[in-house]
């Protein structure tokens, strides 16, 4: 038996700050959720980023002639334990693919450091190895070659093995559980975790007239062994093989009112608010005469722009944007939306408000001559 609950408002699609993106940052910004769901899943989703998402890391070391973590090495300036703390800085990306055999198992990387004379005088008696002279292994990504491990000072060739493990979360060296250890490999604590930081806030949105839904901000920072979205991506999927357990136990299914009438009304509200010429609204001359002059002539270009482009237009400064944002606030808009969902891009913005006016105009003239 399927039981009906009312309307749930839930993000249709997840917008992303494409200007502050990078490799190891993205902004994430979803809308609307009712109230208070904000909290309950960004909290969540933030809880789940911290803790449980996987990557790889160096789990211990071996030098040729080196038999425990306290020894100090000729020809190299640091001792074997300050070699191991700059070993912990070490960054590898591998997405263990499920179609690749085995590419779970920890594997040892080895390679042959070989220091000649001819390095040294280069360096002016120094050279300085680095992550990426001792890991050379072509199935990993080396998101930080350029850390520093140690510093040589005369001609020297010396194997190094590197053990490196998936994992999740902080291991230390006493908990790791190494299998084939050999008496003169040295274990190192594991910080698998690739997320740094990552900071969530809710905001009040507006849903047709209502607004007091939630729109939920996510700003999530990595170190490189994965991307932000795939933290996010990967996160959420976390979350959803938890709650599918508790689906097994419903003695009815619940079926949701999509509410498709208040969601056409809703869209005509906001796209006759979008339509409205910038002469339309309540702004000073010069803020008006800014936006003129870098071509925007309606709200839905307005919108459709960046907060931070805003300061780049000429004449343009932070009083302006203040007025702007406040007089959006007001109609229940704000820089940078994504209109995608209303058919409208920064490349058609222009077209799709010209085809709203005629469509209206059309409809008009239709109910007056049926008058």
């Amino acid at each position: 038996m399927a039981v009906k609950y009312g309307k749930f408002e839930i993000p249709q699609q997840i917008s992303v700050d494409e200007e502050t993106l990078s490799q190891t940052f993205g902004r994430f910004i979803a809308e609307p959720f009712e109230k208070g769901f904000g909290h309950t899943v960004g909290n969540s989703l933030r809880r789940m980023m911290l803790s449980s998402l996987e990557a790889p890391a160096i789990v211990s070391v071996r030098i040729e002639g080196i038999s425990h973590e306290y020894m100090a090495i000729e020809g190299i300036v640091e001792d074997m334990t300050n070699i191991i703390l700059n070993l912990k800085g070490a960054l590898i990306r591998k997405l263990p693919l499920d179609d690749a055999p085995n590419s779970r198992d920890d594997r040892i990387v080895t390679s042959i450091l070989e220091i000649t004379q001819d390095d040294l005088d280069k360096n002016h008696g120094k050279y300085h190895v680095t992550l990426g002279d001792v890991f050379t292994e072509g199935n990993y990504e080396v998101v930080n070659p350029q850390l520093h491990l140690f510093t040589v000072t005369q001609p020297m060739k010396r194997q190094v093995d590197l053990r490196v493990v998936i994992g999740r979360g902080y291991v230390p060296s006493d908990r790791l559980d190494v299998h084939g250890k050999t008496s003169d490999e040295i274990l190192i604590d594991a910080a698998f975790s690739p997320v740094r930081l990552v900071n969530y806030a809710v905001e009040n949105t507006r849903v047709g007239q209502d607004t007091d839904f939630d729109r939920l901000l996510l700003e999530i920072t990595t170190d490189g062994r994965v991307t932000p979205a795939e933290a996010l991506a990967f996160a959420a999927q976390i979350g959803v093989k938890h709650m599918s357990v508790f689906t097994h136990i419903n003695p009815h299914l619940l079926l949701f009112d999509e509410g498709q009438s208040r969601d056409d009304a809703d869209q005509d509200a906001i796209m006759a608010k979008l339509a409205l010429r910038i002469d339309e609204i309540e702004l000073s001359v010069r803020s008006t005469n800014c936006l003129s002059g870098a071509n925007i002539d309606t709200i839905a270009e307005l919108v459709s722009i960046p907060e931070r482009r805003m300061l780049e237009f000429r004449n343009f400064g932070k009083k302006s944007l203040n007025e702007i944002k406040a007089k959006l606030t007001e109609m229940g808009l704000h820089l940078g939306m994504d209109l995608s969902k209303y058919g409208i891009t920064a490349d058609n913005v222009k077209e799709k408000i010209a085809q709203y006016h005629k469509e209206a105009k059309d409809k008009s003239d239709v109910l007056k001559s049926e008058e």
